[in-house]
């Protein structure tokens, strides 16, 4: 049975592209507040252990190295991640060997902050999900993450949503209502409209 978490096809998708048995890597790519995560977590209820989850946003750059780079007032734009060493750990995992643990890094919220080795990601997990922002984007180290993943899906949602759950998500991690519009206006927005131009690389566009 599908989730209720989960659009029509998500599953049976899923399913067919583990059909085999062998690792797969899928990637979910959107724009911030789209629901990546969401849609990650649903899939992962429905696979059991089946499936586990390797987020993109482990590899935010540390707080203190965004100050010395002076990038902290652009956090989530695209080069304020490590990746190329997301495109490693991609690359580990689609050729882990069996009985080989890997460890990723996994992003808290309410540190914000990544927290290195927070993911054991064993061999015999045949599906990996991987989603975050930029794993559609060509420019730089993003570019080889596309040649990594088996499946690419790019979720669709309406903007209007996808703007107010990202005010809500602002607003509940510390942010006050009017800097939270000016942080969605000045570093969210624009790098969605980045993100929106590399959806045709996707393989499939899943409607939310």
């Amino acid at each position: 049975m599908n989730s209720p978490l989960l659009p029509p096809g998500v599953l049976e998708r899923a399913q067919a592209l583990i059909a085999s048995g062998q690792r797969k890597i899928l990637g979910i790519a959107a724009s911030p507040g789209a629901g990546k995560s969401t849609l990650a977590e649903g899939l992962l209820q429905a696979l059991g252990d089946q499936a586990q989850i390797v987020p993109m946003d482990g590899f935010h750059l540390a707080n203190s190295e965004l100050q010395r780079l002076g990038r902290a007032g652009r956090k989530g734009a695209p080069d304020t991640f490590d990746a190329a060493g997301y495109v490693h750990l991609l690359r580990r995992i689609q050729g882990q060997q069996p009985g080989e643990t890997i460890y990723a890094p996994e992003y808290r919220r309410e540190l914000e902050e990544g927290i290195a080795g927070a993911i054991a990601i064993e061999a015999g997990t045949p599906l990996i999900i991987t989603e975050g922002n930029y794993l559609l984007l060509e420019d730089g180290a993003w570019g080889a993450v596309r040649s990594v993943l088996d499946q690419a899906w790019f979720l669709d949602i309406d903007s209007g949503l996808r703007q107010q759950r990202l005010l809500q998500r602002h607003m509940r991690f510390g942010r006050s209502r009017e800097a939270a519009l000016e942080w969605i206006a000045v570093t969210d927005e624009p790098n969605a409209q980045r993100i929106e131009r590399c959806r045709h690389l996707a393989n499939w566009i899943v409607h939310g």
